[in-house]
């Protein structure tokens, strides 16, 4: 787990602060997305995509959807995507022709059993409870469906976490600043990934609320992280 460099907010204090600065920050966020991701954040949302492996028009739920990009990827695999955030920022400068609905990942709108797919993108570490929201996608998923839930991580390799702590936590605050307008927001995504487990630990979340088959892969030197399960 990574450690922030300044003390995080938990529970409602969390939820405020995080609704607020998405809010914030979604006019510009694509932009910023691609240029602090060096423009991998394309091929990510591709391998989670392709991670559900589902069958043709099978219906995925992409949770904290943002403005709608992993939405897009999921229509063009051939899936019908519904997307959900609860930043009304976010939905209002999204660019996807998904259905969207403003709602908390923890309280999804989506009744048991009722979709074949879960995709979730850099969000795991913004949710104030993740064993509640684990336990949500089992309950909205029908059984044998997926969930694929990409995020960032903390490089293993001495060297390599080096390098990546100059990138996140120097580089990135300070463009995010300049594109954006908000320091504090491109400061805070950086020390958000001191809110994720160790894997193991991830792991045994998904475990716990019902998911078999775990898998983790990592990406770009283990500065990210893909996390699958299938719904028993």
């Amino acid at each position: 787990m990574a450690r922030a460099s300044r003390p995080l907010p938990t529970g409602a204090a969390k939820r405020a602060m995080v609704e607020t600065m998405f809010d914030d920050i979604a006019p510009g966020y694509d932009r910023v997305n691609r240029v602090i991701s060096l423009g991998f954040d394309r091929a990510w949302r591709r391998r989670t995509v392709g991670s559900l492996g589902l069958r043709a028009r099978a219906l995925v739920l992409d949770v904290a959807c943002g403005t709608g990009d992993l939405c897009d990827d999921l229509a063009r695999a051939g899936y019908r995507p519904i997307g959900c955030d609860f930043s009304a920022g976010m939905l209002r400068a999204a660019h996807t022709h998904a259905p969207l609905v403003r709602a908390d990942a923890l309280t999804l709108p989506t009744p048991p059993e009722a979709v074949d797919g879960v995709a979730c993108g850099f969000a795991l570490r913004n949710f104030t409870d993740l064993a509640s929201f684990l336990r949500e996608c089992s309950r909205v998923l029908r059984p044998g469906g997926r969930l694929a839930a990409l995020d960032a991580a903390q490089p293993e390799h001495r060297l390599v976490r080096v390098g990546h702590d100059l990138w996140f936590r120097r580089v990135v605050p300070w463009v995010g600043a300049r594109l954006s307008g908000d320091a504090d927001a491109y400061r805070y995504l950086p020390d958000s990934t001191a809110y994720l487990p160790e894997p193991r630990v991830l792991r045994e979340l998904f475990s716990t609320a019902g998911f078999v088959d775990v898998e983790r892969i990592t990406m770009m030197g283990g500065a990210v992280q893909l996390l699958t399960g299938t719904r028993r």
